[in-house]
């Protein structure tokens, strides 16, 4: 039974910075119509347009409802196209659902009726540059921690680096990677650029979605296999999804240590799992899985954000379980 919007959801109250605004180009404003003071608003992540025309935006805190903002299903579903259109990709009766990247750390998926029963949903995902420090994660019992982490990066461990949506993997892996030895050369390889790391020599390389002919698509695997042309001291990837798993593992294992990747996982005990899973769609066995990645990853760690934006990390490492199944051992 559906809840009474005043009781249900949370109301947005973001008095914008306009003294912080202005970042974004005149184009995507444009293009971003009612919704660009909030993408622009330098606290909010996600914003998000339902199909009943009802705005929301998430400053952190959760996906607060904007009061006075509504758009009837014409402008919702010409808005979705709009901004799909802007990103190279169509979104029609044909192609209902689509995915860009808009630039200027901003992605946008949007899905049309009949899909969407409602009418157009619209969610866009707003990364905010900035290089992370290892001091500004909020990370508990950070004074004891922060050697250690460093150590590692040092020392050329190869990490995974796993969490929940929104627990603050990628910022991590940034943070890291900028104790990486200043001679060294970076490659970094994402699905959406978001990494910014404090390096004086960094190579970002993102992946690119197929043109409205369904050609040109420039996969997160091929850019892995084309950045070991590329001379990489460390590798790492932003996020493994998919088949790019398997490229990695044999990068990892012939000679490129010291990268870093994160996979998405709610709880450490998900990771086995989720690394299974994603082994299948990089056609690897179970058997095939676990000796690679106990052998290419030299070190688990695992983010949890607490209510009160803390982030905790657990660690551990990759080892074979009495039954030959991937499994974690933490640290005593």
């Amino acid at each position: 039974m559906p809840h009474a919007q005043s009781q249900a959801e949370p109301q947005a109250s973001l008095p914008l910075w306009a003294h912080l605004h202005q970042s974004l180009p005149p184009h995507l404003r444009r293009n971003l119509g009612p919704l660009a003071e909030y993408v622009d608003d330098p606290r909010v992540t996600d914003v998000f347009v339902r199909g009943t025309g009802s705005v929301f935006v998430d400053a952190g805190e959760g996906a607060h409802h904007v009061t006075g903002l509504a758009l009837s299903p014409g402008e919702a579903t010409n808005l979705a196209r709009r901004l799909i259109e802007s990103g190279g990709r169509r979104l029609d009766e044909a192609q209902p659902l689509a995915d860009v990247n808009l630039g200027h750390g901003i992605r946008v998926h949007g899905v049309i009726p009949p899909i969407a029963r409602l009418g157009a949903e619209i969610s866009l995902r707003i990364h905010r540059r900035g290089q992370a420090s290892l001091d500004t994660l909020a990370l508990r019992d950070g004074a004891a921690l922060m050697p250690q982490l460093i150590s590692l990066v040092q020392a050329r461990q190869s990490l995974l680096i796993t969490g929940a949506t929104g627990s603050g993997k990628t910022t991590l892996v940034g943070a890291l990677m900028a104790y990486a030895g200043a001679t060294e050369r970076l490659v970094v390889l994402e699905d959406l650029a978001e990494l910014s790391i404090d390096h004086p020599h960094v190579v970002s390389l993102e992946c690119r979605v197929a043109n409205l002919e369904g050609a040109g698509e420039i996969t997160l695997a091929r850019l892995v296999r084309e950045s070991l042309r590329m001379k990489p001291d460390r590798l790492i990837v932003g996020e493994c999804r998919g088949p790019e798993l398997a490229d990695l593992l044999q990068a990892f294992l012939t000679g490129h240590r010291g990268g870093a990747t994160t996979i998405h996982a709610g709880g450490i005990d998900e990771i086995p799992a989720r690394l299974d899973a994603l082994g299948a769609l990089a056609g690897l066995s179970e058997r095939q899985l676990s000796t690679q990645a106990i052998n290419a990853f030299d070190r688990v760690i695992h983010v949890e954000r607490s209510k009160d934006q803390q982030r905790h990390l657990t660690q551990g490492r990759l080892v074979r379980g009495l039954d030959g199944s991937l499994d974690v051992r933490l640290d005593s």
